[in-house]
Order: structure tokens, then sequence, then C-alpha cells
């Protein structure tokens, strides 16, 4: 008889497919129950609580009483899971004590060689085996697994995938196991560029394989080829695909969803934009001593990706949105967990859209056999909607119909705090004809308002980014009545990007207008300019509160975010040569001693513009100067301090007669000499060594001459020595004679060596004929 193989995970899947169908057929044929009996069966089903505890409903949390009740949709995942949660078990008290030990050797990873930990991460993988579901899921041990997943290889990787295999919308969904499948999808993402370009190969673990007989249906274990990261992906997906619209609003699984998107489109792992979609503020970090440098260099930037994963984007879109309509969409659109994964799937296709285009440009002409095979194709994606069409049916046309729904949705988002999220993704990302649109219909009449609203000033803003130049002084002139309020209400980021776009538009006619605008809002003069941005005037912000009060209130945010804004704003300003520059340095001039101690040692924003300001070229030679005098007498507080600590390395960097940037070379003398004065209180502080390390301070005590080589490395090649001293001229005579006695000194000077030179020669001459005749002579 014929032998029928297939893979262990076949199998698998097998009969989950044939269970569920089973599960369907009972339900189907079993009678109708009172309400009573269901409840109470549901109890006895659910010992651990309700399986839906961690979903947020999408229709809970809207305010809007005009968006109807999403209830009446006919799918139920949005609101229940389609699926029983499984309960993994607990570990022993044995077993917990030794993983937790085993988790505290991780944390330091503090091993005498590679080889050892490789070896103890060898023993930990097999005390873990068959026990991977219970740690994962136990609130103690799930970091430990998190950090074994950072340390592992591929091989072990691969591993963890099939113990998690037909269990992951379970773990996903899990508080715990939630981080630990994120961690995994994200570590093996580079795994699977380096697979594809073949720069290493598939470790040669073996797999199971199961013979199936087909006479009596007996099982034998038999060895085989180890999968592909890549194939583990899509099998993953394919556990998740059912379950695509109710993750999308879960609270731990729409992270792991948002997780898998990232690594499918082959965006960098480690920007900042990427982190802060995958992960709240409050996350936990957990990490490994040393593990970034063990990370993937393909973390950093873009990956190559296979064309499959390309295909399961297109899928996952589809799949997610694809019992929605409108209104669900809008729902969606202010729901706080379901908001960040709808603007990640709206970028990913917009971006799918913009390399189609370009595919289809590059390759001109096709083959008859492609266009066929469109054309056959055609009417399925005709069928097909997508999610931007589904947002705003019929843009742009139906813009300028106030009633469409696309109109609504505009204004509807405009002013929501969490729907404007995904209002600034569409106009980033839109083509030009869509934005055109927007901007002709909702923003280009009113921009002015806009920009003074607390929250439709971020959408405006977006929209700033993307307009021409003539566009942009349009919105200048409209503006700049308003900049007084702008300025009342701290809406300093809207300044800054009028003077950045400004800057990038080469409408260099604008800075005048805009500059007399916010000095006349700041009080008419440019030396309050950095006073009113930074608050100088007011209670500080300082860091110590903000560690201490975990619940701050309202006013106190907003304040500490005005602050920050305003710090770019000068900074912005500071970039800009002309008179953009020369109106804060002379603020910056204008500024007490005690007021730039408050500046360099309050907050980071503040800080960072006291560096930028020593980096920044002057056309006034002796700005660097005083402003590093009035830092002077506060040299140990700014050294001391977290954000100090960078002001006054960044002296030292500074060149002392560089070209617009030059701090006097005594006045670095002076305060290295007082770092050495107190060089033991220095060292008994990080922030002190780093500073007396910077400044070389071991090097001035015992090597003053090297010091000063080292210190002047910074200047220009032509400063760094000494200049020769150079001959009185004219000896005392003044103006003109000096000249003329300067040349005859020199005409002087040359003929006396032209001279001195022709003499020896003759006494060379005459030296050598003496020698010949008396050679002669006794010769004779």
């Amino acid at each position: 008889m014929g032998k029928a193989r297939k893979s262990k995970r076949q199998l698998v899947r097998d009969e989950k497919r044939a269970k569920q169908k089973r599960g369907r057929d009972e339900a189907a044929e079993e009678p109708q129950e009172s309400p009573d009996h269901s409840a109470k069966r549901q109890r006895r089903d659910q010992p651990q609580g309700d399986g839906n505890a961690n979903h947020i409903p999408l229709g809970d949390d809207d305010d809007d009483d005009n968006a109807a009740p999403v209830r009446k949709q006919p799918r139920a995942d949005y609101h229940s899971p389609a699926f029983e949660r499984e309960f993994f078990g607990m570990l022993a008290e044995e077993e917990q004590e030794y993983f937790r030990h085993a988790d505290e050797l991780l944390e330091l990873n503090d091993f005498p060689s590679p080889e050892e930990r490789d070896i103890f991460l060898q023993n930990v993988y097999k005390e873990a085996e068959g026990k991977e579901l219970k740690l994962v899921s136990s609130q103690s041990c799930s970091r430990l697994m998190e950090r074994l997943i950072l340390l592992s290889n591929t091989r072990q990787k691969k591993s963890l995938f099939e113990a998690f295999a037909g269990h992951f919308i379970s773990l996903v969904t899990h508080m715990f196991a939630g981080h630990c499948c994120e961690k995994l999808f994200l570590q093996s993402a580079p795994v699977v560029t380096q697979e594809l370009s073949g720069l290493v190969e598939p470790e040669p673990e073996p797999e199971v394989e199961v013979e199936v007989e087909a006479e009596d249906g007996e099982e034998k274990a038999k060895p085989a080829a180890q999968e592909s990261m890549e194939v583990l992906f899509l099998l993953t997906l394919d556990e998740l695909e059912e379950h695509l619209s109710f993750l999308v609003s879960d609270r731990y699984g729409s992270h792991a969803l948002r997780a898998l998107l990232v690594i499918l489109s082959g965006r960098p792992l480690n920007q900042v934009g990427t982190k802060s979609m995958l992960q709240s503020k409050k996350k936990e970090y957990v990490t490994v001593e040393g593990a970034a440098a063990m990370a993937s260099e393909l973390s950093t930037q873009t990956r190559a990706i296979p064309a499959s994963f390309t295909t399961a984007i297109k899928k996952i879109i589809s799949d997610t949105t694809a019992g929605m309509d409108i209104t669900a969409l809008r729902v969606l659109a202010r729901h706080p967990t379901g908001n960040p994964t709808l603007q990640l799937l709206l970028e990913l296709e917009f971006s799918l859209a913009t390399k189609t285009k370009k595919v289809k440009v590059k390759k001109g002409e096709e083959r008859e056999e492609e266009k066929e095979a469109e054309k056959e194709a055609a009417p399925e994606e005709e069928a097909a909607v997508s999610l931007v069409d589904k947002l705003i049916p019929g843009a742009p046309a139906s813009f300028s119909d106030e009633e469409s729904e696309a109109a609504t949705f505009i204004n509807g988002m405009m002013y929501d705090p969490i729907g404007s999220r995904l209002l600034e993704t569409l106009i980033i990302h839109c083509p030009g004809k869509i934005f055109k649109g927007i901007l002709a219909i909702f923003f280009a009449p009113r921009i002015q308002t806009l920009l003074r609203n607390d929250i439709a000033s971020y959408p405006a803003i977006r929209v700033l980014n993307r307009l021409s130049k003539e566009d942009l002084a349009d919105a200048v002139g409209k503006s700049l009545p308003e900049f007084p309020s702008f300025v009342e209400k701290g809406r300093f980021n809207v300044i800054k990007t009028f003077f950045e776009r400004c800057s990038v538009r080469q409408a260099s006619d604008q800075f005048e207008p805009l500059l007399k605008a916010l000095t006349a809002a700041s009080g008419g003069d440019w030396k309050h300019l950095v006073p009113n941005l930074c608050f100088l005037n007011e209670d500080a912000i300082s860091g110590e509160s903000k560690k201490t009060h975990k619940f701050q209130p309202q006013d106190i945010k907003n304040k500490t975010a005005m602050l920050s804004h305003g710090s770019q704003l000068i900074s912005t300003l500071l970039s800009i040569p002309g008179q953009p520059t020369k109106a804060i340095q002379a603020s910056l001039l204008s500024l007490t001693s005690q007021q730039i101690l408050r500046m360099g040692t309050g907050s980071a924003p503040t800080s960072a513009v006291l560096v930028k300001a020593l980096s920044t070229a002057s056309q006034n030679p002796h700005f660097h100067k005083i402003l590093v005098v009035a830092i002077l007498p506060h040299v140990m507080a700014f050294t001391s301090s977290q954000y100090g600590n960078l002001i006054i390395n960044a002296i030292i960097a500074a060149p002392s007669k560089g070209e617009g940037i030059s701090v006097p070379f005594h006045l670095k003398e002076n305060i290295i000499s007082r770092l050495a004065e107190h060089e033991a209180e220095l060292r008994e502080t990080w922030l002190g060594r780093n500073a007396w390390k910077t400044w070389r301070g071991d090097l001035w005590s015992h090597r003053r001459h090297d010091w000063v080589r080292w210190a002047k490395e910074a200047d220009p090649v032509e400063a760094r020595v000494a200049a020769a001293p150079k001959a009185r001229s004219g000896l005392g005579l003044p103006g003109a004679a000096a000249g003329a006695g300067k040349e005859r000194m020199q005409g002087h000077s040359f003929r006396k060596v032209v001279e001195e030179e022709a003499e020896k020669e003759a006494a060379s001459k005459e030296t050598d004929v003496n020698m010949d005749m008396m050679d002669a002579a006794v010769a004779a």
C-alpha cells in the first residue's frame, strides 16, 4: 500500500480544522438553550474569568452620540473572540525557583566567555523543553523567555516557533505571553533577510516528520528538513487569519499584529517612529546586559523581504476591513487601541500602491501574456475596495459635498484627540490628487483658525509640511495676525514649522515678516525672545519634580510640552543664517548669569539650546566668549548636572580661533584649572568622571604641554602653533618712512649676504691655486 507522508505541522493544522468543523456541526445540531442555562455553562467553561477581559469593544469608548453602534455589524469578531482561551497550567515551585535564578544570571550576562553562556542557554532550553507555554504565560518567568529570545540563535528561535505552533492566538492575546511573542517576531525578522540573501544557511536541526500508513493509520516519527523562517512566519499568519478583525482592537493582540505588519513590510525595527508605534510609553523594557552589541545591523535599516510577505500584507489589509463599513471604520479610528493599527494599515496600503506604480513605470510595455492575466484578474481587483476608499469614498470629487461620507469623515476626525492622528497619517501619505482636494476644501480657507486649536493644529502642521512655496507664502500671510495668539497659547511648534518650511522651500523673503511678528508677540525686542520661549521668568519645572510626582496635573504636562516646543523653535532659528540667528544670539547675550545657569541645568530642551549656540557661527566675534564667561562662575554646577554636563563638554570641542566660532584658549585653561581643583569630587560621580575624561584632566595634571597641543587640535592648522616673531619694521620710523626703511634693511641684508658668499668663493679658489702650485713644486 502507498504511504502519504505529512509533516507534523500539517497534521496539527488538519486536526485543528477538523475539530473546528466538528464544533460547528454540533452547534448547528444542538437545540437552543435557555439564557440561564447558557450563562451557567459559560461560567463552568471559563473558570479563569472572562475570555474577553483584555478586549476593548469598539463601541464602548466612543464619545460620539451620532455614531451608529457597532453591535449591529454582521461579524462577531469585533466584540468577542471566536476562540477558547487556553490555560497551559502552572510551573512547580522547584521549576519556578530554577527559572527565576536563570533569569537573574541572564539579566547580568556576566559569563566568563561566550561559549559558557551558550552552554548555559542550551541547559536552560533543555530544562524548558515541554514547558515553553507555561513559561510565557507566567508573570515571573515570562521575562526569562524574553531574555532567552534576545540571546538565542536561529535554531533556538525556530524551536520556539514550533513550541508555540497551534497556540499563537491564545498567546498573542495573553497579558504576559503577548510580550514574548512580539519579542520573538522582532528578533526573528533579520533571519528572514539573511536566509533570503544566502548570508546564513539554515542550521541543520532536524524536524520530526510523520509517516502515515494507509492501512491502520499508525504514525511513525522520521527526521525531516527544518522549515525556513519565512515559512514559519507565514504559518503563524495562517493561525491568526481568522481573528485579524478581533486582534485590531485587542489590548495585547494589537501590538503583536503591528509587529507582524512592520516585519512583513521590511521597515527598520529600531527607528523611533517604529518603536512608538509598536509599544506604549509604559511598557517594561526587558533587556540583557550587552544585548545591544549583539543586535543585527539589519534591525537598523530597511530589510529585503520575500514576495510572499507583500502578498500577506495585502491579504491582511483586505481581511481586516472586509466586513467593516464607513461607520465601523469611524468607530475604529476613535478607538484608543485600534487607531494605531489602522494608521499602520493605511500607511502600508499607500506604500504598496506607490511601489506598484513605480514597477509599472519601470517595466514599460508588458508582454501579451501578462496583459491577458491582468484582464482576467481585473474583475476581482475591482470588487476589492481599498481601505482609503472606505474611509473617504469618492475622494477627492466627494469633498466638495459637505454631506458626503468623505467630508463628514475629515471634519469629524479633525477635532478628535484620537482620530486626528489617523488624519495626520492620511495627509502625510495620501497621493497628491487627494491632498490637493483636502487642502482646497478643508484647510486652505481656514488654516489660521485650525492652527490655533489644540487638536486641529497637528493635522494643519502636516498640511504645512506638504505646501508648495506659493501656498506656503499664502498661509504665512493669513497666519501673521494670529502670532500673538500662537505665543499666548504656546503654539511654538506652529511657528517652528513656518520657519522650517520657508527654509526648505527657499522662501527667504518670508523670514523678515515672520521674525517681526514673533518679536512683536514676545515683547517687541529681541532680548525677550529666549526668556519668553524658555519660560525663564516663571517657576522652573525641574526634573526632580517630574520624577517624584507620578501623576502630574494637566497644566504641568502642557507647560512641559510648551517648553520643549519653545526650545525647538530657538534651535530652528539658530540654524537659519541671517536675521533669525542674529536675533537669538542677541537674546542669549542679554541673559544674566543666573538665567544661563537655569537654562543649562533646568531641562534637556533648554540645555540643547546652549549646546546649539556654542556650535553655531556668529557674525559677532565676541559672542561665544561672552557666553562662556557667563558659564564660568558655575562650572561645577554645570558639570554635576545631567544636562549642563553636555554644555561643558561642548566648550572644549569649540575652536579657539575658528571662522565664526571662537572660544579663547585662556577660558578653556580657566575651566580645566577649576575642574582640577575639584578632581576628587569629580571622580566620585559618573557625570564628573565623564567631564574629567572629556577634558583630558589627567593629561593636564601630568603633561601640561601635551594637553595644550591636544586642546588646540580643534583650531585651524595655521592657528595651532604660536606665530613666529616678526622683525621690527623701519627702525622706529613712522608711516611711509618705516616701509622705506624696511625695504632698505631688506636690500642691505641681501647685498651683504651676496658679498660674503663672493668672498668665500674667491678664498676657496685662491686656496685651490696655492695647493696646485705646491703639488707641482714637489713633483719637480
